[in-house]
């Protein structure tokens, strides 16, 4: 008779006992069954099946010394980078379905470091790590691979390309993907404001700008400014490209935070996003919808889906991949690209 739901707990003495075997025969039934003779396996399976025996997730944690969890270090999502809360509850929901769950953890620094992933791993608090905002120079990967640690990074690791447990968001042809959607609009030429040189991400989202104006032809491509990913840096910035722009041009952003520094100089000077100047940010971010900015969102669910199976992978001591993944970014349009009918200035494009 199968015990049910609501009745006492069944315990692996119970098993043993009804198909009189020991508690460590019930053990290998469960973990190690190529350990048991085909007989023994199938008695022990039955009365697994009758009692409604499901054997302890925490004891089977002690004694695979697994935690059963992955580790993210969240403040090296920056401050401002509106990738924080998708990349963290996409992580959550998605564990669940990879046996394991996501344990956040940080320090003061406004950097990578390794402190937090050495107490991390010292206390056996998480069996592996998924590594964000890589960066040439990164200390995390080679500390990582000296002990054997499992891994997988939302980021190329940078200095070493042999690594191929990452997953990335292709950022030039997302801006590339902007530019045509601006020309396809109607805008004259599209200029850009982007981060300061040497961002990886950033350079990479600049040269797609920059590859599509010169596609689209030489009239299109527009002037460029850079600032920090700082909402004050981004309006001052902005102000000095605004004033190379006339009604009819766009600006393609590196982010949503550059792109609402764009929006607030157009206001403030009377003009009207999208049907002046049009402007379209990165990140499909909570602050483009909340503003009506077009944007090139990042597909955070695949990055979570990706990144879990790389990790599970490199758990169960699978080969590594042959390259890393690289994932399109979607645009999302928005008012802030619907230019003005040039055949009627004066009225209003819903």
């Amino acid at each position: 008779m199968t015990q049910q739901s609501h009745g006492p707990r069944v315990t692996i003495h119970d098993v043993a006992r009804a198909a009189q075997v020991s508690r460590q025969t019930v053990s290998n039934a469960v973990n190690n069954p190529e350990r048991l003779s085909p007989d023994t396996l199938e008695r022990v399976l039955a009365a697994i099946d009758d009692l409604g025996y499901h054997a302890s997730s925490s004891a089977q944690s002690l004694r695979s010394r697994r935690a059963g969890a992955i580790g993210l270090e969240l403040h090296t999502l920056g401050s401002h980078n509106a990738t924080t809360a998708p990349v963290l509850t996409a992580l959550s929901v998605r564990a669940a379905q990879h046996d394991c769950h996501v344990v956040p953890f940080g320090s003061d620094s406004g950097s990578p470091m390794l402190e937090g992933y050495r107490a991390m791993w010292a206390r056996r608090l998480v069996d592996a790590f998924i590594v964000t905002e890589t960066h040439h120079g990164d200390p995390r990967p080679p500390w990582l691979e000296a002990r054997g640690i499992a891994y997988a990074s939302f980021g190329r690791v940078w200095d070493d390309p042999t690594f191929t447990r990452w997953v990335d968001v292709d950022g030039a042809a997302g801006t590339r993907a902007a530019v045509e959607h601006c020309v396809t609009a109607g805008y004259r030429t599209v200029a850009y404001l982007g981060w300061p040189e040497g961002s990886v991400v950033g350079d990479d989202r600049r040269s797609g700008w920059a590859e599509a104006c010169v596609a689209a032809g030489p009239d299109v491509h527009g002037p460029e400014a850079t600032a920090e990913q700082d909402l004050d840096a981004a309006f001052a910035a902005a102000g000095s490209l605004v004033d190379r722009l006339g009604p009819g041009d766009a600006v393609v952003c590196a982010s949503d935070v550059l792109a609402l520094g764009v929006h607030q100089v157009l206001v403030r000077r009377g003009l009207e996003p999208g049907r002046d100047i049009g402007v379209v940010g990165f990140d499909g971010s909570e602050t483009a919808r909340m503003h009506h900015l077009a944007s090139v969102a990042q597909p955070f669910d695949a990055i979570a889906e990706e990144s879990l199976r790389l990790v599970r992978a490199a758990l169960h001591g699978e080969e590594a991949p042959a390259r890393g993944s690289l994932l399109l970014p979607v645009l999302q349009p928005a008012r802030s690209t619907v230019l003005r009918d040039p055949t009627h200035p004066q009225t209003p494009v819903p």
